[in-house]
């Protein structure tokens, strides 16, 4: 469900990390990317008005005016909406390393 709500506003470079077992806040990490601000703020307000409209509400939002990085927490799920070069600075697949990666398919999740 996040995933396809990220897509349908052409989020970019999705990454699913597996972060049982080395974090002990969440369960999952959703990381995409955004070619502009603007990109980053309208996948995020999506993505929240798309799991509000089926009942899921995040714990927390923060991030969404500036549109450089957007950490949405629903809890065991956490969705990490990045401006590219922003995604680039903090690398956070590379400080969660130790977590298993899991490729997705964009076309698992179309949207036609």
């Amino acid at each position: 469900m996040f995933i396809k709500a990220a897509l349908s506003k052409k989020a970019i470079d999705l990454t699913i990390l597996d972060v049982r077992g080395v974090a002990s806040f969440a369960d999952t990490f959703i990381i995409c990317s955004g070619r502009s601000n603007r990109q980053v703020s309208a996948i995020a307000e999506f993505i929240e008005s798309y799991l509000k409209d089926r009942g899921i509400k995040p714990l927390g939002i923060e991030g969404l005016r500036e549109g450089h990085w957007v950490l949405m927490d629903y809890g065991d799920v956490i969705i990490h909406v990045f401006h590219e070069p922003v995604r680039e600075f903090y690398d956070l697949e590379g400080l969660w390393a130790d977590a298993k990666r899991i490729d997705v398919d964009e076309k698992d999740y179309a949207i036609f």
